[in-house]
């Protein structure tokens, strides 16, 4: 299969290339700059120079393959508005060269759009007053195509996307740790995130392009809820530091910003058993607390 691929260079872009070189799929990934080329080339794949601002790039890398995968978000998350417009004005763009043709179109989310508070799965509906509603608009506009006879779905990913050189929310938690002495957590810790090892999602984009049915809804969690206490005990463990329980007004001045606070304190347990059956997919990759132990989260340089 002839791949088009956005944000192929970026944080699990280039396992999920990797992947799908490796499984004989043809791959030219979206190069906003000569940095972004370069890494694909490297990866076994053809780099289309444009960006998600430049529709005319989109609609023509979608118009030359038999599938497309979308993964870049990009813009200013003090203007979520805006953020949402052009994540539905790119997959608006890319789906239509693919409609009426029975063709994949597979587009990434996160599972941080569904209800808090209790195990969800891909049959329940997302929370439009939820963390990260702005993400909702861009699943409802993939799977629109299904309507028009593309293999449309949706990969909603786990806040926690691990492995090497990952420079997430994970990331992030531990150097506000180095920062300021204490490995943190909200309340009594025991809300709940999922987590995926990078390598298993991106198996689980490569099933989605190959043999996902139009309309579907897919959960990329190996790992369906890990306690923030647990996370903030292994690092703790690590940089030989104490943990702290915040109360919700500390965690907004304590963690990067207010957002970020919210985020660590979010509950939202999350279900792939749909999605394993559907695809056959198992992850077999290392855990999240596994990778903070023995992988690289601890040892890399303070950044």
């Amino acid at each position: 299969m002839r791949v088009f691929v956005t944000g192929g260079s970026g944080q699990t872009g280039p396992a999920v290339v990797a992947e799908l070189v490796a499984a004989g799929h043809s791959v030219t990934g979206l190069a906003r700059s000569d940095a972004a080329a370069a890494r694909l080339e490297s990866l076994g794949a053809t780099p289309h120079r444009g960006s998600l601002e430049d529709l005319d790039s989109l609609h023509s890398g979608a118009t030359a393959v038999d599938g497309v995968l979308h993964m870049a978000y990009g813009g200013d998350f003090s203007d979520l508005d805006d953020m949402m417009r052009r994540d539905r004005t790119a997959i608006e763009t890319l789906g239509q060269p693919l409609a009426h043709s029975g063709r994949p179109l597979v587009i990434t989310s996160g599972t941080l759009v569904m209800p808090a508070g209790r195990e969800t799965t891909e049959k329940d509906e997302p929370d439009m007053a939820g963390i990260a509603a702005f993400r909702i608009a861009g699943e409802r506009a993939c799977l629109d195509f299904a309507a028009r006879d593309v293999r449309a779905s949706v990969v909603r990913l786990a806040p926690t996307v691990h492995g090497p050189e990952d420079h997430g929310f994970i990331p992030m938690l531990i150097a506000t740790a180095r920062k300021t002495g204490v490995s943190a957590y909200v309340g009594e810790g025991t809300n709940r995130w999922p987590a995926v090892h990078r390598l298993d999602a991106a198996v689980l984009f490569r099933l989605a392009l190959e043999k996902a049915p139009a309309g579907s809804v897919l959960h990329g969690v190996a790992e369906s809820g890990v306690t923030l206490k647990s996370i903030a005990e292994t690092i703790a463990r690590g940089l030989d530091l104490p943990t702290v329980s915040l109360t919700p007004a500390e965690a907004a001045t304590h963690f990067v910003s207010p957002f970020m606070a919210t985020a660590y304190g979010f509950d939202g347990p999350v279900s792939s058993a749909h999605t394993q059956e559907l695809l056959g997919w198992s992850p077999t990759h290392p855990t999240l607390l596994d990778d903070l132990e023995h992988g690289d989260y601890l040892t890399r340089p303070a950044s």
